[in-house]
């Protein structure tokens, strides 16, 4: 039993760190339901976020891509009909122990006249604020610390 001990507290130090890892969190404020889908390598099932609900991701890379895109539209079938969207997207890099997100929209602007934000739960990383729905123009790309939640908040009190 001695021997047992001895080698679990000598060897102890040298098991990897594990660091807990963040979400990708989708809250709606909006009034009505918005679509969406974790799109990397292949496609993931509809979600459906009822107003005042959200809809949340661990930070995971993507063996294909790399990256996920979490795609979202205002109508059911959006991503398949060429409906505007937003994208909300995320590379977690598991060596740097960061994750870097930006936010940008294809085919129009979905959620134009409302306030679009996304906000991480570490202070002292970056914030992307829409305050019109529709990208300010430049580079979108933060990034923070895996464990940190980076919450896409729709239809927004403000910035």
């Amino acid at each position: 039993m001695h021997l047992l001990s001895t080698l679990t507290f000598t060897l102890l130090p040298l098991l990897p760190l594990t660091h807990a890892i963040g979400s990708a969190i989708v809250q709606n404020n909006c009034t009505y339901p918005v679509y969406l889908w974790s799109v990397g390598g292949s496609i993931g099932p509809r979600q459906t976020i009822a107003p005042g609900s959200s809809y949340s991701e661990t930070f995971h890379r993507d063996p294909s891509s790399g990256g996920i895109a979490l795609k979202i539209t205002k109508t059911p079938n959006g991503l398949f009909d060429g409906s505007p969207q937003t994208d909300y997207a995320y590379t977690l890099d598991t060596d740097t122990n960061k994750v870097f997100y930006d936010l940008s929209d294809v085919f129009g602007d979905p959620f134009s006249g409302s306030v679009l934000s996304v906000v991480p739960s570490d202070s002292g990383c970056g914030t992307i604020c829409w305050p019109n729905g529709v990208s300010p123009g430049g580079s979108q790309v933060k990034n923070c610390q895996a464990n940190s939640n980076e919450v896409l908040t729709l239809c927004a009190r403000s910035c």
